[in-house]
């Protein structure tokens, strides 16, 4: 499985390199790598105000800061969707990026929740796999209230209508794959750099992303909710911090991309075989085919973290890995209100098939 996933990185760089002429074309074109960094909320969108912050305010410094990174290397280029406190439509945001053939755009918030989760997350435009992804891209998207004419603009789209988020995928589908790896190279940077809680890469319905024609993430860099979370993205530290570990991802995204190498195993992949070591485990059978159907999550209804298995010319696709039985039944859960209606728990050992029952009673859960 490791071997295939490499595989599978080698020949998403290789298209990108060699067989996307659109974006060949964009490089040789430009003399400088474009970057536009897009500070979420401003101006009277405050964002969310966790523990008092202000939203708009720490994204605002953070994206500042990393474009103050960036533009120390001679060959990128900066561009900001807003550099003070204003408000800018998403629409508008998307647009900047595209009028200047942008090769890159990040979008920067911080996140809120009633619990005291923590951590720092990364997106890209999708479908959402539980209620907690739709619930972030909701929050995201509702600023399209506060702009006049939303309902034409948006072509009568709803941020609180799980079925509007399905238009929001076709238009990014193109650049899904470079979103995922800077994504993850963003995620990991926060990981390495900083020892923060890996909140992985998701997907969800996020309408900034929609209307961009490059690779793009947004960015939660953590919690305002969290007290201590909080007052850490709203310190100076904090906002130093998190803004070096994005522009080194996003720096080690465009060496990659110069090099032709990308040396990173995308966290929606890599998670399937890093932290399973045991030759025990669950994974979610959702389908099964006499065709290979390529690992991307549009087209297995928005899950990540995918798998298969072929025998007699059968491909078998698995969603998720974990040796907890109880957790197993929650995924199946996921899996089956995401559409998958005939999905099952499935026990390996030593990557062969296994019964449930030799499963729970070989392995301790």
């Amino acid at each position: 499985m490791k071997n295939l996933i490499k595989l599978v990185i080698n020949l998403t760089v290789f298209c990108l390199i060699f067989l996307n002429t659109n974006l060949l074309f964009s490089q040789e074109s430009k003399s400088k790598f474009t970057v536009v960094l897009d500070a979420g909320h401003g101006g009277k969108d405050p964002g969310n105000r966790g523990n008092g912050y202000y939203e708009k305010n720490i994204a605002l410094s953070i994206a500042l800061k990393v474009g103050a990174e960036l533009e120390k290397q001679s060959n990128i280029k900066v561009i900001y969707t807003r550099k003070k406190d204003v408000f800018v439509n998403l629409f508008k945001r998307a647009e900047i990026a595209n009028k200047v053939k942008a090769d890159l755009f990040i979008s920067i918030h911080c996140d809120a929740h009633t619990s005291n989760a923590y951590g720092a997350g990364t997106f890209v435009l999708g479908l959402h796999a539980n209620q907690r992804n739709f619930e972030i891209a909701k929050k995201e998207n509702s600023v399209i209230f506060k702009e006049e004419n939303y309902e034409q603009k948006y072509d009568g789209f709803d941020p609180n209508s799980p079925e509007s988020v399905i238009s929001l995928v076709l238009m990014q589908e193109d650049y899904l794959d470079q979103s995922i790896v800077i994504a993850d190279l963003i995620q990991k940077a926060f990981v390495s750099d900083l020892n923060r809680k890996n909140r992985t890469v998701k997907q969800a319905g996020f309408i900034v992303l929609k209307y961009t024609y490059m690779p793009s993430v947004l960015v939660e860099t953590g919690f305002l909710t969290n007290k201590k979370e909080g007052a850490y993205l709203n310190s100076k530290k904090g906002q130093k911090e998190i803004s070096k570990s994005i522009s080194n991802g996003i720096l080690r995204y465009r060496n990659s991309i110069i090099s032709g190498v990308i040396n990173n195993d995308s966290q929606l992949f890599s998670d399937l075989d890093e932290n399973y070591t045991d030759d025990y485990f669950l994974k979610i059978q959702i389908a099964s085919s006499s065709k290979k159907v390529p690992l991307k999550s549009y087209n297995f209804k928005g899950l990540i973290n995918l798998s298969y298995t072929k025998n007699s010319n059968v491909y078998r696709y698995y969603y998720e890995k974990t040796q907890n039985y109880e957790q197993a039944k929650d995924i199946l859960k996921t899996a089956i209100n995401a559409g998958f209606k005939d999905a099952l728990i499935v026990g390996f050992k030593n990557d062969k098939n296994i019964t449930i029952e030799e499963y729970l009673s070989s392995y301790k859960n």
